[in-house]
């Protein structure tokens, strides 16, 4: 209703016609330069390629690519561009009363190897019409995503799948396999599995939204290093001692 910029009448006169408070009126965004432009176009390839990164993610690529940018001007441009980061809505985790729980063995404990522990998380992703499940396998100390399978209902097959696809790329098991309490992870076939192979079963009865893209996601746990990178770094000196 209101045009900051028109030829013949000034915001105040738009608001008195219209009688419209001025005070309320959304403050315009500020003007971009041409810096912000090319930001703007950066930040636009990143999200359509990883729409889930928030602001520290798309700083590290931005930062990778010689743009030293902080949070705030990110933030501040993204409202702008209209976008923001996905997060998981629905429940990924419903634990079955039926089912047995394990204990969490991984408390006061320091993961500092590779292949120690390994785990799982289910990731809800929507779609243009409905949405579908991911789920990952993960190396606990890397944060490495070993294996995934996608699937349109929440069933223990393709965490197994998942699982499979993980010892089979690999080639390497872990000593302790760690997940939420969920049906699927507390389900006779996927605790067969897994004890079946030497694990042990530890579950923390929380989920986690998985961190995933091995290659592109950056983690300052290891100093800004990809998770694969961590991992088959450490699998190389494992192999050379």
């Amino acid at each position: 209703m209101i045009t900051p910029n028109h030829p013949k009448l000034s915001v105040r006169r738009q608001c008195k016609l219209l009688d419209v408070n001025r005070n309320r009126l959304k403050k315009p965004p500020g003007k971009m330069t041409h810096s912000d432009t090319e930001l703007v176009r950066l930040i636009d390839v990143i999200y359509m390629e990883c729409p889930f990164f928030g602001t520290r993610q798309i700083r590290n690529d931005l930062r990778k690519l010689g743009h030293r940018v902080g949070r705030n001007r990110i933030r501040r441009l993204m409202k702008i561009m209209g976008i923001e980061a996905l997060c998981p809505k629905p429940s990924t985790s419903t634990p079955s009363p039926a089912h047995k729980k394990y204990p969490y063995l991984l408390r006061n404990i320091k993961v500092t190897e590779v292949d120690e522990v390994w785990c799982t998380d289910i990731t809800y992703i929507p779609m243009p019409q409905g949405h579908c499940y991911l789920v990952a396998i993960m190396d606990w100390h890397s944060r490495a995503v070993l294996a995934w399978e996608v699937s349109n209902t929440m069933d223990t097959g393709f965490c197994l799948r998942a699982l499979q696809r993980a010892f089979e790329r690999t080639g390497r098991k872990p000593k302790v396999f760690n997940t939420d309490q969920g049906s699927q992870f507390t389900s006779p076939e996927w605790i067969q599995t897994i004890e079946g192979n030497g694990i042990k079963v530890s579950m923390d009865g929380k989920g986690r939204w998985m961190e995933f893209y091995n290659h592109r996601r950056s983690h300052s746990t290891h100093g800004g290093q990809s998770p694969w990178a961590v991992y088959e770094s450490e699998i190389t000196l494992k192999t050379a001692a």
